[in-house]
């Protein structure tokens, strides 16, 4: 991806410092959701750095930030959907959320759970398929019916290190998924604030005007492979990469 593509991208990572200078300042204080508190209960797949499974963690657990700055390893899945108008669907964050409050990101992004139904199986990431299934229903309100497992498009892995507000953070093997189709959305407001679909020739613009920063593995999108999946909507296929897990160089991405 050409350096084109995001104009102004030293202004993009100000505005996230601050971000998170600002959040680390009153983190403290901030009290939990219930809702989101008792999500922290369920228990993520930990891996180790080739994504073999290693055990289980609750969510709470594998976001909190150590005193080393260590978080434990699990899988995670980023689903990225297109409309027919070749639109590409973002959410903003709730302030409810634990990690990454009120920031940009593509549709969807959650966790397979150790105990839910299914979604440890690993052939044909048939477990990150259903998983994300279950969390875009649960996010965006998606009818499960318009959710076609098989055109999940499972494209390639990612490991990336985050420790967000220095409290709550990400260390995530990343399943990307594009979903292209027209979805009936009612998001549910204690996950997402605000939804809208952007055009590729405007999507420099949007980013470029965000006061919000955008979340880590979004972001890493963005700036290495987004641009040509989008160019080749149509013929992803080519792309798929399920033997390699990409670090574009680091899995540090702490800002």
């Amino acid at each position: 991806m050409g350096s084109t593509f995001i104009l102004n991208k030293k202004q993009m990572l100000s505005s996230v410092r601050v971000s998170v200078r600002r959040a680390m300042a009153t983190n403290v204080a901030k009290k939990i959701d219930q809702v989101q508190g008792a999500a922290l209960e369920e228990s993520c797949i930990l891996v180790d750095n080739s994504d073999k499974v290693i055990g289980r963690a609750s969510k709470h657990d594998c976001h909190k930030v150590g005193p080393d700055g260590n978080i434990p390893l699990h899988r995670a899945f980023s689903v990225f959907i297109f409309n027919s108008k070749n639109e590409i669907l973002l959410q903003k964050r709730s302030d409810m959320k634990v990690t990454f409050p009120g920031y940009i990101t593509n549709a969807c992004c959650s966790h397979p759970l150790f105990d839910g139904e299914g979604e440890t199986e690993e052939k044909n990431a048939l477990g990150i398929r259903l998983a994300a299934q279950r969390r875009l229903q649960h996010e965006l309100g998606i009818p499960k019916h318009e959710i076609d497992i098989d055109a999940l498009q499972y494209l390639t892995r990612i490991h990336y290190k985050s420790v967000g507000d220095g409290v709550w953070g990400e260390h995530e093997i990343d399943y990307i998924l594009f979903l292209c189709k027209d979805v009936t959305l009612n998001p549910n407001p204690n996950e997402v604030s605000r939804v809208c679909f952007v055009p590729k020739n405007e999507f420099n613009t949007f980013l470029n005007k965000l006061e919000e920063p955008i979340t880590p593995w979004f972001r890493l999108i963005v700036e290495n492979r987004l641009s040509k999946w989008w160019d080749n909507i149509n013929d992803l296929k080519r792309f798929y990469d399920h033997g390699n897990i990409n670090t574009f160089g680091s899995t540090n991405f702490n800002l």
